[in-house]
């Protein structure tokens, strides 16, 4: 049994410079404005523009050199980022609820996206062991407190050997004879 994950991430990928943030924040509020898909979004576009325009104002602020300047426009930056991110997250529950149209959806937000990779675990595993003769299994755990019982066979099956159980979903078998398969 492998689990997949399926659908498409947002992907907001801010800048450090203040500057280059206002700008991309702005073309986020620009392309959400009067959108249809994100006409309640929590938190608001407009709330999100304010916050953009306050670290715009504070942006411009530090370039007075006045005391403690720099730590408003850190905060103001701070806040939005935050909305920004609010935003993100909106844009992902609307894109999850289209997973056809996804990333049409994620696009039209002006924002990145991205498949992640389908990443599977096996049930079951066996890798060579860190000596000769031995073997490394590992399976997939069934549960919190489970017990786990090992076999192997030498003839391809049609007998088989009993390993130590486990409390645990790993475990290394040594005393394996070399060159067996199965």
């Amino acid at each position: 049994m492998t689990n997949k994950m399926n659908h498409t991430l947002v992907v907001l990928k801010l800048p450090m410079n203040v500057p280059a943030l206002i700008k991309i924040g702005q073309a986020i509020i620009g392309a959400m404005t009067g959108n249809p898909l994100f006409a309640n979004a929590v938190p608001t576009v407009a709330s999100v523009d304010a916050l953009l325009t306050k670290l715009d104002a504070a942006e411009t602020a530090t370039k007075m050199r006045t005391k403690g300047t720099v730590e408003a426009r850190d905060a103001a930056r701070l806040a939005a980022v935050q909305g920004l991110h609010g935003l993100k997250g909106f844009v992902q529950q609307v894109a999850n609820a289209s997973p056809d149209d996804a990333s049409t959806i994620i696009a039209s937000a002006a924002m990145g996206s991205k498949k992640p990779p389908l990443r599977t675990k096996a049930d079951f595993a066996a890798r060579p062991g860190p000596t000769t003769g031995s073997v490394r299994l590992a399976a997939k755990a069934s549960a919190r407190r489970a017990s786990y019982e090992w076999q192997w066979s030498a003839d391809g099956g049609k007998t088989w050997t009993q390993a130590p159980s486990t409390l645990q979903a790993r475990t290394t078998l040594a005393g394996i004879p070399a060159a067996t398969n199965g």
